[in-house]
């Protein structure tokens, strides 16, 4: 039940239009007309809108009592979490040394005439190492390799698989050095010779050696056909991509694999022949933020006194996952203060300080009288006439920043050498920092928990707290799912930036990064014996097969899209559901629903037919049409290759 907000002021507009009537005839009897046709009258009402607003204004105090009374229970607004993607930077043309992508370098969105540019700076820096192609290799057989670089440098060529090809043939490159996290260019020359696969689909992978195994590199694009004639092949490689010997050749090891066709996928029937191959490094992807770097900012001198505050230029101030730390001038340089979330356990001579990331403002300890009349200094005090800098933060986030794929074209930092770049992927994980509303309604919850997880839903509130990037979270109920007595399972789902509502199923899978901290914060504020689990929930995929008629005039293409773009996002975990925010977990999917969310879209004259089909998202199969597909009271659903055909 909600408390009755008290009004300090009862009284409206007619309650004032009446009380000035009233006085007028007191005041001044010859005034008889008391009609709105009169002119004195209007004037009377004018000033009595003008009253009612004023008393309106006076009733919003309570709401700032109550905000106040948040903050002396230690509430603050959560600041916004900056989206995140990887940013490839191309090369003009290969190099022959190192060229390093510097940490805060800037990369952004085309301005245009409505819109600002939205700036992404690099988080973690990159070396894109030159390198040359030192040996070439096939193998047929397991730990065997053929070395074939006499017969490319006679320009002989060679048989790089089989005759006929089959599953785990192998095609090594090996290279001067290794380029983790660079873009590879690698020109071949061959005969066509490996006839029998489809050019467009060929059954190879490439792969690179990091160490501990064989990881996939990122194919760019590939125009040889699957080796079978002159051309490019551009590989992402990896981040792990370390040198290594291998059968007596030292080098960095990359290799093109035959893998099984898949089904009605052409398989080799014989061997690609490859003359020539050339190899170079033309570019590097590295990580960027949604998130302007500020170095070095001085915010002001201190006055020695207790309590001080400081303003940051910039805010709202993005969380990084390392503290931010303030310095202050002192004798033998600058002396590094470290943040608290409040002062009740620090000494006079502890060196912290509180930080508003929303605000921007960075408090010092205050001095608190006590009840015999002492005064106690909460933290130490930074020396009068001291600059008090910050080395590093950086400001910016939201939900702005989830930018699609290939949004990021517009380098703003001078790079040398560097001709363009791009995000191929979208950004994710931008989220708006907290209102008023949201921290209102968070307060009672965080009064009630104090800061320790017992229930469910102090587990899920706390996860939030922790983590601002998980776009939803699940307490699992012990006896639920399997989840045994004294084992709290937490289900995360990150935030995923696509509005169209596709999305990659990986998309879905939380950073391990994401895990731990949730799994940290929720292990210091959980019961003690009590055995914690952070992991994504269970995903039901789900497709749907459905006809439509268009209205007459209307394009068949754009309402196919329309149609499409509808389903997904009606079936999204994140967007979709009858509310718009997420479809509920547990909540099953009838095929009724898709009839209407089809019918809804602009152009449909009529649904002649909707099939609805359970999906695996991982291997892609489809189960049998179903009017109806229940899912787990702890499970989501997740929009998989839907297909409408308008006729």
């Amino acid at each position: 039940m909600q408390l009755p907000v008290p009004n300090l002021d009862d009284r409206r507009f007619q309650d004032f239009v009446d009380e000035a009537k009233l006085f007028v005839q007191r005041r001044c009897p010859e005034w008889t007309d008391h009609n709105v046709s009169d002119p004195g009258v209007t004037m009377i009402e004018l000033f009595a809108q003008m009253m009612d607003q004023l008393v309106f204004r006076l009733n919003q105090v309570p709401d700032r009592n109550y905000v106040k009374f948040l903050e002396m229970l230690g509430v603050r607004l959560l600041p916004p979490s900056d989206a995140k993607c990887d940013e490839t930077f191309w090369l003009s043309a290969p190099q022959p040394d190192v060229l390093p992508i510097p940490v805060g370098a800037e990369v952004a969105t085309l301005r245009t005439e409505t819109e600002e540019a939205i700036i992404f700076s690099v988080v973690e820096g990159l070396d894109i190492i030159p390198c040359e192609l030192r040996s070439i290799a096939s193998s047929v057989e397991e730990g065997e390799v053929i070395d074939h670089l006499d017969d490319l440098l006679a320009r002989r060529g060679f048989v790089c698989f089989d005759s006929p090809p089959k599953p785990d043939d192998a095609l090594y490159v090996v290279l001067t050095a290794a380029v983790p996290k660079c873009a590879l260019l690698l020109r071949f020359e061959c005969f066509i010779e490996g006839y029998g696969v489809d050019p467009t689909d060929p059954p190879i992978c490439w792969e690179a050696w990091t160490g501990s195994g064989w990881t996939p590199c990122d194919v760019d694009h590939d125009d040889t056909g699957g080796l079978n004639r002159g051309g490019d092949v551009v590989l992402h490689v990896p981040a792990g991509h370390v040198e290594s010997t291998v059968a007596g050749t030292q080098g960095a090891w990359l290799r093109c694999r035959v893998v099984a066709a898949q089904e009605g996928q052409p398989f080799y029937s014989n061997p690609p022949h490859v003359t020539a191959l050339t190899a170079a490094t033309i570019g590097g992807t590295t990580k960027v933020a949604h998130s302007e770097v500020v170095r070095e900012e001085v915010v002001g001198l201190s006055e020695g006194i207790p309590g001080q505050r400081f303003m940051l230029r910039r805010h709202p101030v993005v969380p990084t996952g390392h503290p931010l730390v303030v310095e202050i001038a002192g004798g033998d340089g600058w002396d590094e203060w470290l943040p608290v979330d409040n002062f009740g356990e620090c000494m006079t001579e502890d060196r912290r300080f509180m930080i508003d990331e929303v605000a921007g403002e960075i408090v010092f300890g205050p001095a608190v009288r006590m009840v015999d009349g002492s005064l106690r200094q909460y933290g130490a005090v930074p020396p009068k006439g001291a600059p008090i800098r910050v080395p590093l933060y950086r400001s910016g986030g939201g939900r702005r920043g989830n930018v699609a794929a290939g949004a990021l074209c517009i380098l703003k930092s001078s790079i040398p050498y560097v001709s363009r770049v791009e995000n191929r992927r979208s950004a994710e994980g931008g989220v708006d920092g907290e209102d008023i509303a949201a921290a209102k309604v968070r307060g009672p919850i965080l009064f009630r928990t104090r800061n320790r997880a017992v229930t469910a839903e102090d587990y899920e509130e706390l996860a939030r707290e922790g983590e601002p990037d998980a776009a939803r979270v699940r307490c699992v109920v012990a006896g639920t799912d399997g989840t045994d007595a004294g084992v709290v399972r937490v289900l995360v789902v990150p935030a995923v930036g696509d509005e169209s509502g596709r999305l990659p199923f990986e998309d879905l899978v939380p950073p391990e990064d994401m895990l731990a901290g949730i799994a940290a914060y929720l292990g210091e504020r959980r019961l003690l014996g009590t055995r914690l689990v952070v992991e994504p929930p269970v995903y039901q995929g789900i497709t749907v097969v459905a006809r439509i008629r268009p209205r007459p005039h209307v394009d068949e293409t754009r309402l196919q899209r329309e149609a499409v773009t509808a389903l997904y996002r009606y079936f999204h975990p994140l967007l979709g559901g009858p509310d718009g925010d997420g479809w509920p977990f547990g909540r099953p999917v009838h095929v009724g629903e898709v009839f209407t969310v089809l019918q809804r879209v602009h152009g449909t004259e009529l649904v002649e037919e909707a099939l609805l089909f359970p999906a695996d998202p991982i291997t892609g199969r489809r189960g049998d049409p179903a009017q109806r597909i229940d899912i787990s009271v702890n499970a989501l659903v997740f929009p998989y290759q839907h297909q409408v055909s308008v006729r």
